[in-house]
């Protein structure tokens, strides 16, 4: 969340419009980009939460198209997205006039919803299909080798791939399957991963990853547009960013 706003704020893009699933990821993620907003020259100028699963979007959409936003910041899941950028299209919104910046739709999803509803949308994860390097040339083929080769790849899919390969380190290092003796062991434990190199923060139990951001093509495929320029160091609590002090 946190680079895809430095990146909003770099192209200029500095009045957002929040639009959520009503639950807890995203009401506590629009927390952090309303303090994020408030400290970095940013205005929300809406925010409007759905109920799981809606579909029905034209009141929310005419009220984002009114609104004076320069993106839309979307934590929707699911099949509302669907609905909602069919919405979006429908209302004569598109990702040059007011593009949405979404941190749930991967490959997977845009072949579901439909490229031609998301073509030019940004997204942000740490990987993508397109991500270059040969870890990934070969995560690629092995997985459309044994599924099909119309059948994509994604960040969820490959973070997945990746714990088990950590874990496998991990208790390796360790010398057992002991869930503390593992734990100890977590420490530095490095992995060069289809999206580059991780290593795990044996203080948090997170990963050192970079943060990437792309943009939908018409081959229903996301290509990068911008990247971290390398690992950033988890922070899961926020706690090196002085806007973020009394989040709780």
């Amino acid at each position: 969340i946190v680079p895809a706003l430095e990146y909003l704020r770099k192209q200029g893009l500095t009045r957002l419009y929040l639009v959520g699933s009503d639950y807890v990821f995203p009401r506590t993620a629009n927390k952090i980009i309303q303090a994020y907003a408030k400290a970095n020259g940013m205005r929300v100028v809406g925010e409007d939460y759905a109920p799981l699963g809606s579909t029905e979007f034209s009141t929310l959409v005419n009220k984002v198209e009114g609104a004076g936003a320069d993106a839309v910041f979307n934590t929707l899941n699911g099949d509302s997205n669907v609905a909602f950028f069919k919405e979006y299209k429908s209302a004569g919104l598109t990702a040059k006039s007011l593009p949405v910046l979404s941190v749930s739709i991967a490959e997977e999803e845009v072949k579901s919803i439909g490229t031609q509803y998301l073509e030019g949308q940004l997204t942000a994860w740490n990987y993508y299909q397109t991500t270059p390097g040969a870890a990934n040339e070969k995560f690629r083929a092995a997985y459309q080798a044994a599924y099909g080769a119309d059948k994509p790849t994604s960040d969820p899919m490959e973070a997945a791939y990746n714990a088990v390969y950590l874990w496998k380190a991990m208790a390796e290092k360790a010398g057992s399957f002991d869930v503390a003796a593992v734990k100890a062991a977590s420490d530095g434990i490095t992995l060069e991963a289809p999206e580059g190199t991780i290593t795990v923060d044996g203080a948090t139990q997170h990963v050192h990853k970079t943060a990437r951001i792309g943009k939908v093509g018409a081959n229903g495929l996301i290509d990068e547009v911008w990247n971290s320029g390398g690992p950033i160091k988890p922070d899961p609590y926020l706690k090196g960013y002085p806007w973020a002090a009394g989040l709780s």
